[in-house]
C-alpha cells in the first residue's frame, strides 16, 4: 500500500480487499489523482487471486465531498476537457468496480455528495451512519450528472425519485436515504465501522460464485448497457461544463455566494 495515494487497498489472507478512500483532510474528493487511483485499485482487483468481498470505506470524518471544485475553479475556462480528462479515468474505475464478481460492500460516514453518491451506490450492500448527510449538488453548480448517477441512482430509487434528487440538489438524512433505498441499512455511528466489516467478512465467506452470478444478471437487468450510459453521462457533462453556467456555478461555490445562472 502506497502512503501517498488517494486511494489505498489492502487485502486480507480470506480474500477480503478493503478501499479506503485516504484525502481525509480535504473531504476525500473527486480530482485527477483520486480518479488515477481509483481506476488503477480495481483493476488490480480484477488480476487478484482469490478475491472473495470488497469493503469501500472513507478515511476521516466524511466520505466524499465529491467532484473537487478548488482544483475546477482555476481552469473553469477549460471545463470542458478537464471533465473528458478526469472522466475516462473516473468512469473506467467505476466500471471495473461495478463488474467485480464478488460482493461489495460500503460504508458511509459524514457528508456524500455528488460523484461520492454514486460510487457507493454501486456497491451491493450499503451501510450509512445516523448522523450521515447524502445530496446531489451537480445542478446547483449549473452541471449534469456523471460517476454513473443515472445508472446507479435509478436502480436503487427508481428513475423519477432519481431525478428530482439530482434536480433539486436535495440533501438527506441517512434515514431519509434508507427510506429512498439509497441505503440499506442505518446504523449508530460509533458501530458502523465494525458492521461493515462484520458483513464484508460474512459475504467473503459465503458461496462467491453465485453471488457472482446473481451480480451479473441484476446488472443486464438495466435499462441501458454500463459501458455506453458512462460514455453518455461523461460527454454530457463535458458539454454542459462548457456553458456559462457551469463556469458561474463553480466560481459561485468557491466564492461562497448565490450563482447568477443565464441558461447558457
Amino acid at each position: 500500500m502506497n502512503s501517498n495515494t488517494a486511494v489505498h487497498l489492502q487485502v486480507s489472507a480470506e480474500g477480503l480487499a478493503i478501499v479506503t478512500l485516504a484525502q481525509p483532510e480535504r473531504g476525500n474528493p473527486f480530482d485527477g489523482v483520486f480518479v488515477r487511483d481509483l481506476k488503477d485499485v480495481f483493476l488490480r482487483l480484477w488480476e487478484t487471486p482469490n478475491l472473495r468481498a470488497v469493503l469501500i470505506r472513507a478515511d476521516g470524518m466524511n466520505f466524499s465531498f465529491g467532484g473537487d471544485l478548488k482544483t475546477f475553479y482555476p481552469q473553469r475556462d477549460q471545463l470542458g476537457a478537464v471533465v473528458r480528462s478526469l472522466t475516462a479515468d473516473l468512469h473506467m474505475g467505476l466500471q471495473r468496480a461495478w463488474r467485480l464478481a464478488v460482493p461489495v460492500v460500503a460504508e458511509v460516514q459524514g457528508f456524500a455528495m455528488g460523484g461520492g453518491v454514486a460510487f457507493f451506490a454501486g456497491a451491493d450492500v450499503v451501510l450509512a451512519s445516523q448522523s450521515a448527510r447524502i445530496g446531489s449538488a451537480f445542478s446547483q453548480i449549473g452541471f449534469s450528472c456523471d460517476s454513473g448517477t443515472t445508472l446507479a441512482l435509478t436502480a436503487r430509487m427508481g428513475a423519477a425519485r432519481a431525478k428530482r434528487f439530482v434536480m433539486l440538489g436535495e440533501v438527506w438524512s441517512s434515514e431519509q436515504a434508507l427510506q429512498a433505498g439509497l441505503v440499506d441499512r442505518v446504523v449508530p455511528d460509533d458501530e458502523l465501522q465494525a458492521e461493515a466489516f462484520a458483513l464484508a467478512r460474512q459475504l467473503a465467506a459465503g458461496p462467491t460464485v453465485a453471488y457472482g452470478e446473481i451480480k451479473r444478471l441484476f446488472l443486464r437487468a438495466g435499462a441501458a448497457e454500463l459501458e455506453s450510459l458512462l460514455e453518455d453521462e461523461a460527454l454530457t457533462l463535458a458539454r454542459v461544463a462548457a456553458t456559462h453556467d457551469a463556469r458561474e456555478g463553480v466560481a459561485a461555490r468557491v466564492e461562497k455566494r448565490e450563482p447568477v445562472f443565464q441558461g447558457r
